[in-house]
């Protein structure tokens, strides 16, 4: 039956030869990873190998081959999507396409990582590795699950060098118990349908090392914050991984994992124990005695000389509000801001309390907010979040304390010291021609006020910055300065009448007043997709005429997953909604990262 199967899908697959590249992939994935468990895939690998090594090239082949030879003699071949571009969006967001939906949080799998597949075949696999952890360690990645997998596909590639490689850079990936069982995880379900296990011995030693290399304290804190993920516990990974402790500290937290902290006053009770285990027994006890205590009182002390944080709490001491009042002055400032409604709805926090004073000062603090590292976008979505009494997602409702918008709206303009310039020559055009009054999807705010947002990270952060609100046949260079509040460039960017959207305007006039640009970023309410005109014509002229390898972000405030066109140029980036991520795809994309 299957093998009946494989033929019909050959016969099938025969007949588009423009899905040369994706079945080309399919096969050198076949073969890199060794998946063959039973003959009639293994002949169905060989009939697809086959076809694609003697297919005749296609007339898209030859096209690309032309182009290619354009490209040498000095045409467009910096703009070609390579590989190792699609790797780095990858990294980046998730996808290898050039749209960045905001706020998703598709499932990675093998059939979103092509490019990664294409390189390791290439024998290009400590290069993928080492991407992998620049994106990792450098920050720019939106969310650090596609660096995750592409580590755990690198770990057991079929080359020596590359899994080598892979678990060299593993505990600078794998930073925190979270990343570890998310790591963990992408293996199991890699090597899912295949006959051996993923407990190898590279892997238990990078695990095992994971553990022991750590400080001892912090090892403690991290197994009692972060106990499991997906499916995996420390216990489950220590067993697993036949950790021998190096140190007798890390015999002690192995033993609180895996035995119990029962287990552990037996064993050390009576011992004569260094200064180091002291210290770990001693914290270990604190986190026992917070559990089995109702004690109110004694809580708070505990907390209070011990920092202990919310998850190594019981859920009945966060019922109590002075309990709260304890985490607060420890409470990492990004976790605080979003829980500023929920604290507020259940009197927490209280006009004119000594506990609101002192919160106050914090979110404002200049050395608080370079500590966290807090972006302005960030606060922004807090601030619009509480001004408006009510959670994005929930029936939770507040009544804003003016106290804390105040402080929230100073740390707002602060927090743009946090924002490292990137150097480049940016012209950012706002689309004026429908009602900025709508909703950005995902959160409470306007596409107005997310506009002047965007707006005033450039003109605050960028020296060259240039600024345009646009509608039909209509463009005007907006006076957004450095010093003006979000209440100020919202009326600035809004004060030329409506009409249809020509994303084409910003362009051209930057083209015919010689202007030079770097990145255009231009945002629009419209849906991407529904352009007649297409700007990137417009981009190409303006390259041609300033001589100047210029960039275009599309950015749809109000579209979900539609890109403006399918193009194959690395300059060219859609985005669909805002978020933080947004920004900082931006950043990656202006750097020439992504």
């Amino acid at each position: 039956m299957r093998e009946r199967e494989s033929e019909r899908w050959y016969c099938s697959v025969s007949q588009h030869p423009s899905r040369h590249r994706p079945l080309r992939s399919l096969t050198l994935r076949a073969e890199a990873f060794r998946v063959h468990t039973h003959p009639q895939l293994e002949r169905c690998v060989e009939i697809l190998w086959l076809w694609c090594m003697t297919m005749e090239p296609s007339a898209s082949t030859t096209s690309s081959s032309s182009n290619h030879a354009l490209n040498s003699a000095g045409g467009n071949c910096q703009w070609e999507v390579s590989d190792k571009t699609k790797l780095c969006r990858f990294l980046c967001y998730g996808s290898e396409g050039d749209l960045y939906t905001a706020r998703e949080e598709g499932r990675i799998s093998v059939e979103n990582a092509g490019a990664v597949f294409s390189l390791l075949q290439e024998g290009r696999g400590a290069e993928v590795v080492e991407e992998v952890r620049r994106f990792a360690q450098d920050g720019q990645a939106v969310r650090l699950g596609p660096s995750l997998f592409t580590l755990a596909l690198c770990s057991q590639h079929s080359e020596l060098r590359t899994r080598q490689a892979a678990f060299k850079v593993f505990k600078e990936v794998c930073r925190d118990p979270a990343h570890l069982f998310s790591f963990i995880q992408y293996k199991k379900e890699l090597k899912e349908g295949m006959k051996c296990g993923i407990w190898g011995r590279a892997l238990r030693k990078a695990v095992s090392d994971w553990y022991n290399e750590q400080d001892a304290m912090s090892l403690a804190m991290a197994v009692t914050k972060c106990k499991q993920r997906v499916g995996w516990s420390h216990q489950d990974l220590l067993r697993l991984s036949h950790t021998k402790p190096t140190t007798e500290a890390i015999a002690l937290i192995s033993k609180y994992v895996t035995k119990g902290w029962k287990e552990v006053q037996a064993t050390y009770a009576d011992k004569e124990n260094s200064d180091e285990v002291v210290r770990v027994l001693s914290y270990l006890e604190v986190v026992e005695k917070v559990k089995h205590n109702c004690d109110e009182t004694e809580v708070i002390s505990l907390i209070e000389e011990h920092k202990l944080e919310r998850e190594q709490l019981l859920t009945d001491h966060l019922k109590s509000k002075h309990v709260w009042r304890a985490l607060l002055q420890e409470m990492p400032l990004q976790q605080l801001l979003r829980l500023l409604g929920r604290m507020t709805s259940n009197k927490i926090l209280e006009t004119g309390s000594a506990e609101l004073q002192a919160l106050c000062d914090r979110i404002q603090s200049e050395t608080a907010l370079k500590k966290a590292k807090t972006h302005p976008f960030s606060i922004l979505l807090a601030l619009e979040n509480y001004k408006r009494g009510q959670g994005y997602q929930g029936k939770t409702k507040w009544e804003p304390i003016s106290n804390i918008v105040t402080a929230i709206d100073s740390a707002f303009y602060k927090s743009f010291m946090n924002i490292e310039s990137v150097g480049k020559r940016f012209l950012v055009a706002v689309d004026v021609s429908t009602s900025l009054s709508s909703v950005v999807p995902g959160t409470s705010i306007s596409t107005a006020i997310v506009a002047a947002a965007i707006t005033m990270v450039f003109a605050r952060t960028e020296a060259d910055t240039r600024v345009l609100a646009y509608s039909e046949g209509a463009l005007i260079p907006c006076s957004v300065s450095a010093d003006m509040t979000l209440a100020q460039t919202t009326i600035e960017l809004v004060k030329i009448p409506g009409g249809s959207t020509d994303c084409t305007l910003p362009i051209m006039w930057a083209t015919e007043n010689d202007n030079t640009v770097d990145v255009f970023i231009i945002l629009t309410n419209n849906p991407l997709w529904t352009f007649t005109a297409s700007p990137v014509e417009s981009l190409k002229k303006h390259r041609q005429k300033s001589g100047v390898a210029s960039k275009l972000v599309m950015c749809g405030l109000t579209s979900i997953g539609h890109a403006i066109a399918d193009v194959e140029d690395r300059g060219v980036l859609s985005i669909c909604g805002f978020d933080l991520g947004a920004l900082n795809v931006i950043r990656s994309f202006a750097q020439d990262l992504i």
